[in-house]
């Protein structure tokens, strides 16, 4: 009977302590929740201490949410400091998002002096768009000297572009020496891309001696593709003494292979000789 009795008691107990321990889980749960604004909060089973932990979080994360111009905050929470110390933000924000040209800049904010450094501001940021040529450049706004300046620059920009064969090179702006200058760099980029091979090359373009150059450029790759097997390799462009070492090399490269059994191996290239001395492959 007291066995009986301390089973009973056991069991009690352990269920006691499980019912105990998931409300002590539900319990925080729900403190997590609340401390992090979260809808499924249970207010009504927090502790006196509890509440006053969330009421401060709610208060920190609104004054965040007004920091951050969020639609959430409400400025009626805050306190008469809180409150001077967003406005000083905003202020300060607004300040920095029109010196950067921003669409968020509420102009009708700014001081005078405040106005007159983003009138600054903007001259600086047009002149800039202006001389590198990206973005909205507004000419009529420049000062005869900047104007200088932007065309000096848009002239260079031009010769640069014409030199190195971009896009937006203009020819018809550019002086006479500028003209031979970038004639010179076509000239001795279509020469380097013969040489190396590259399909900008135009042949009717180089000089006797440029051709002669080109043409031994070209015959050492194709001498290299036929020696590496290369499917660009022209067989009919070697000499008879290039095809001849070639074939010599590729003799001995079937006789080899036939002999050691690995590799492609054509037996009918053999010479009788050669064939002879080949054990036959037993299967």
């Amino acid at each position: 009977m007291k066995s009986k009795l301390r089973t009973l008691a056991q069991v009690v107990c352990f269920s006691l302590c499980c019912v105990m321990a998931f409300a002590s889980s539900d319990t925080a749960q729900n403190l997590d929740a609340c401390l992090h604004g979260r809808e499924v909060c249970d207010h009504s089973t927090l502790t006196a201490a509890q509440s006053v932990e969330v009421a401060r979080a709610d208060h920190r994360r609104d004054i965040l949410n007004c920091r951050n111009g969020y639609d959430s905050c409400n400025p009626s929470k805050l306190t008469g400091s809180e409150a001077t110390a967003l406005a000083v933000a905003d202020h300060q924000r607004n300040v920095s998002d029109c010196n950067d040209g921003m669409l968020s800049c509420n102009r009708s904010k700014l001081t005078q002096s405040e106005a007159a450094e983003m009138a600054v501001a903007d001259h600086q940021r047009n002149l800039a768009a202006c001389k590198d040529g990206i973005g909205a450049c507004d000419r009529s706004i420049l000062t005869l000297v900047e104007i200088g300046e932007v065309n000096a620059v848009t002239h260079q920009r031009n010769v640069s572009d014409c030199n190195i064969d971009a896009g937006l090179c203009d020819h018809s702006k550019l002086t006479p020496s500028e003209a031979r200058e970038v004639i010179a760099a076509e000239h001795q980029r279509n020469t380097q891309s013969c040489q190396n091979g590259w399909d900008e090359c135009d042949h009717s373009k180089l000089t006797p001696l440029e051709s002669i150059h080109t043409a031994s450029a070209e015959h050492r790759r194709n001498l290299s593709a036929c020696r590496s097997g290369e499917d660009t390799c022209d067989y009919s462009k070697l000499t008879p003494p290039e095809a001849k070492v070639l074939a010599d090399a590729e003799h001995k490269r079937n006789y080899a292979a036939c002999r050691q059994g690995y590799g492609y191996c054509d037996l009918s290239r053999l010479t009788a000789a050669e064939a002879r001395s080949i054990r036959p492959v037993r299967r």
